[in-house]
């Protein structure tokens, strides 16, 4: 028999900036909300460890700083996770999945690092686990996966997924900032944390191409599974020898099938600047998803942020309620396929750019070429830069045709021990 409700209960784990926006939404929407549900979403109780915050909220009378008087609520319906990192967030989804309470959350790496065992765990339980704001903020990607192109082949995906780092180097390359000025003038703006290491090294990206990945391609992919590199080694020079060359740079996630095997990765890449990511800007995300039915889709918005993200939250509970309200079973997670094989950073081919600092004298150029030539790696383009006469050493760069990553490292390995080559100043791949 059904139970029949008059209205359903929220929990809501963390206040922070996403929190905070969740309270709002569902107070100031409530009548819209109720009109969409059939009965009214009540806030029934919010923790937070900072209990300074419980001033934000339009009743802060259900403000508490105990997680567990939420997860032990037989009242509440629906637990909203929203402070991110593992612990103790995973213990607390897990604990509200035994409650038999539907779970909304938007903690990316506990769904990268655990998403197929806690998905298992919820179809078991006969609960929800929905997750559309982990990847992506206020853009809808987890459900058109799931829903709207699951009949297609999808074949590869291109993402700019960290508006961090987006940011960053869209003031490298609009103003011509070095990139630790960059990245103060993104943690004065509130972009970047204080502690930003996630975001430039490449972590954030690398959780959420893993939750893409395993949508997309019906595959475990964990964030071990995915080679990643940060944007720390840009140069304002890398953006003024790219805009010459025809190119943007961009942090990209991106995520490939080829045949049984699939290669998931995150490193800074030169895409052809007419390519729609390549106008993908400050904070604002953008994924491509390519597909054998729908061909090339884009969708763009902004990554973060408390309205965008927490506005997703807020569908994805609505999406909980309807069914709750209705006594309709929410869709069962699809079975993942047999494991494929992960191809290794090695095994990728593509082309490279690569800027080197070398001494200023007749016959260097044939010694590096020597060394390309004997890792079967052809030059496609090699150009003077700045010469410098004080210490007599120029810069070159050097746009190769497609390679074996392997053989390019090793090419790089060799020519950091010629006495010609004062240092291989960076080395960006090339997806054109």
């Amino acid at each position: 028999m059904i139970e029949v409700k008059d209205k359903i209960n929220i929990g809501l784990i963390g206040l922070g900036t996403i929190g905070g926006g969740v309270a709002k939404i569902l107070h100031d929407k409530a009548d819209s909300i109720t009109k969409q549900v059939g009965i009214p979403l009540v806030l029934r109780r919010v923790a937070d460890l900072d209990d300074t915050r419980k001033d934000s909220l339009p009743d802060p009378g259900v403000f508490t700083t105990d997680a567990r008087s939420i997860l032990e609520d037989p009242e509440i319906d629906i637990v909203i996770e929203l402070i991110g990192g593992e612990k103790p967030a995973k213990d607390f989804i897990e604990e509200a999945i035994r409650q038999n309470k539907h779970v909304v959350t938007a903690n990316k790496e506990i769904l990268a690092k655990y998403g197929p065992e806690l998905l298992a765990m919820s179809d078991e339980r006969q609960v929800g686990l929905f997750y559309e704001a982990s990847v992506g903020g206020g853009i809808p990607l987890i459900a058109p996966l799931k829903r709207n192109l699951q009949v297609n082949n999808i074949t590869s995906i291109h993402t700019i997924i960290n508006g961090t780092t987006n940011y960053i180097l869209t003031r490298m390359e609009k103003a011509g900032l070095e990139f630790s000025a960059a990245l103060k003038e993104a943690q004065d703006l509130g972009y970047a944390e204080a502690n930003p290491t996630s975001d430039i090294e490449g972590f954030d990206a690398a959780y959420k191409i893993a939750i893409l990945a395993t949508i997309a391609f019906h595959t475990d992919v964990r964030p071990d599974d995915v080679y990643h590199e940060g944007i720390s080694r840009m140069a304002s020079q890398d953006f003024r020898y790219a805009g010459e060359l025809g190119y943007a740079i961009k942090l990209l996630a991106i995520a490939k099938k080829e045949g049984d095997s699939i290669q998931v990765r995150v490193h800074p890449v030169f895409i052809p600047d007419d390519m729609l990511l390549a106008k993908v800007d400050g904070v604002f995300n953008a994924v491509q998803i390519e597909g054998d039915l729908t061909g090339r889709v884009i969708l763009y918005g902004r990554g973060a942020g408390s309205e965008p993200t927490a506005n997703v939250v807020v569908a994805d509970a609505i999406h909980i309620a309807r069914s709750i309200n209705l006594g309709t079973e929410l869709q069962p997670e699809l079975p993942l396929d047999a494991p494929k094989l992960i191809k290794p950073i090695s095994e990728i081919e593509t082309r490279y750019y690569i800027r080197m600092t070398i001494a200023d004298q007749p016959g260097v150029l044939a010694q590096i070429t020597r060394v390309f030539g004997d890792n079967l790696i052809s030059i496609s383009s090699a150009i003077q830069k700045e010469v410098d006469s004080t210490v007599q050493s120029t810069e070159i760069v050097i746009m190769t045709h497609t390679a074996k990553e392997q053989a390019m490292q090793q090419a790089i390995d060799q020519m950091k021990k010629l006495e010609v080559v004062k240092e291989i100043n960076n080395l960006i791949r090339v997806e054109d």
